[in-house]
């Protein structure tokens, strides 16, 4: 009977341990903080930003934020981070569906020179759920947005979650 009562002390904290209730938890968790957040209010209102978009291809096209230009979850070289940003003093926001993987994104920026560098608090998950619009593959103005996973997509309270 102890080990049973053992073992499912065990698993209800090994469980608990994956079990984010909210947004600011997971970030907290997961994200180290090297890179500045800036709120989905504030990154509405700026002029001259260039949002980035650092998710899976198939995510970026079922939505994205206005004028974004994707750059994926991988290692970028100095390159190709130029051919997307040319002035390494420009306003840039990095985004994803929360704010975690837009991070390690971000943290290449600030290590390859890039200055003005912001992660969207709470992602595209946050933009559309403070309504404001977020744009297919082909420009138009859409309600669905890629939920990531069911584990994640728990944090999307708006729109239509796409998986």
């Amino acid at each position: 009977m102890r080990f049973y009562i053992s073992f499912f002390i065990l698993f209800l904290g090994i469980l608990s341990s994956y079990a984010q209730n909210s947004i600011e938890e997971a970030l907290l968790k997961y994200n180290n903080h090297h890179v500045a957040y800036i709120n989905v209010h504030e990154a509405q209102s700026l002029d001259n930003y260039v949002f980035l978009d650092a998710r899976k291809k198939e995510e970026y096209d079922v939505s994205h934020i206005a004028d974004a230009k994707w750059v994926g979850t991988g290692k970028l070289d100095t390159k190709e981070m130029l051919a997307l940003v040319p002035d390494t003093n420009s306003h840039i926001i990095v985004y994803c569906s929360i704010g975690v993987r837009s991070e390690n994104t971000a943290e290449q920026f600030l290590e390859a020179g890039y200055t003005n560098i912001h992660n969207l608090y709470g992602g595209i998950f946050e933009w559309k759920n403070k309504n404001y619009p977020v744009f297919d593959n082909q420009g138009q103005k859409t309600n669905k947005v890629h939920a990531f996973s069911k584990h994640w997509g728990k944090f999307l309270t708006k729109g239509e979650k796409v998986y």
